[in-house]
């Protein structure tokens, strides 16, 4: 059971974050398959013990959660080819859904984390998870202030509106939460724990503690997909 990443897996993406063009990249493409087989090694080990409390794991494999290295630059100024980090999605529906899920990102300098929550979803389900949030307010404090949660993440993040989300009152006491467009929450692992066996354990750990919000977000969507079937 693979419960770490190599410290060549981290050398690799460092590297690749100073020498981003595709010419260095064919000539160490060896090094990339060798971090991206060490990231699927430790994703299979994660995957089987994350089962055990997110059923929706159940089955999954790793190359149906891992992000590809290459960059979309068609619109972008931005035109180096290579992501600068190795990364996965772990939720219903794979990598390409827009539920809530455990976001694993792999970057050297201390730059890894472990998020979970839900990433700008569509209008529909904005609207929807704003009303759960206007409905059932104290419910998701109280998910907030969970011991577990707090060991980990301590609050939500993400990008806000500057002003009041159409049909709510600035007084609303969830205003803030309200203004969210994303509501993330985000562990970060230091490259001591990447290349250690305590990385299975805190991020097995993180997830943990973040499920019960994201099963929060993830009701009002269900919902809104079982109205529009």
């Amino acid at each position: 059971m693979k419960k770490h990443l190599e410290q060549a897996t981290l050398d690799f993406v460092r590297d690749l974050r100073l020498n981003n063009q595709r010419e260095w990249f064919e000539q160490n493409r060896q090094r990339y398959e060798d971090a991206r087989q060490d990231f699927i090694q430790f994703l299979t080990t994660l995957l089987e013990g994350a089962a055990a409390f997110e059923p929706a794991l159940e089955g999954q494999q790793p190359k149906d959660l891992m992000f590809r290295i290459y960059r979309d630059v068609r619109f972008s100024n931005d035109k180096r080819p290579y992501k600068d980090h190795i990364c996965a999605y772990l939720a219903d529906g794979g990598r390409k859904t827009i539920n809530p899920g455990f976001y694993l990102h792999i970057s050297p300098d201390n730059q890894s984390f472990l998020a979970g929550g839900v990433w700008m979803p569509p209008a529909p389900e904005l609207k929807a998870i704003r009303q759960e949030i206007d409905y059932n307010l104290d419910e998701l404090n109280n998910l907030l202030g969970k011991p577990d949660f707090q060991k980990y993440f301590k609050h939500l993040q993400g990008d806000k509106l500057k002003t009041t989300p159409k049909g709510y009152d600035a007084e609303n006491p969830a205003i803030d939460l309200l203004r969210h467009k994303s509501w993330n929450a985000t562990y970060a692992l230091p490259d001591a724990v990447v290349t250690s066996e305590k990385l299975y354990d805190e991020v097995l750990g993180a997830m943990k503690a973040v499920k019960p919000i994201n099963d929060f977000f993830l009701r009002p969507m269900k919902e809104l997909k079982s109205v529009e079937a």
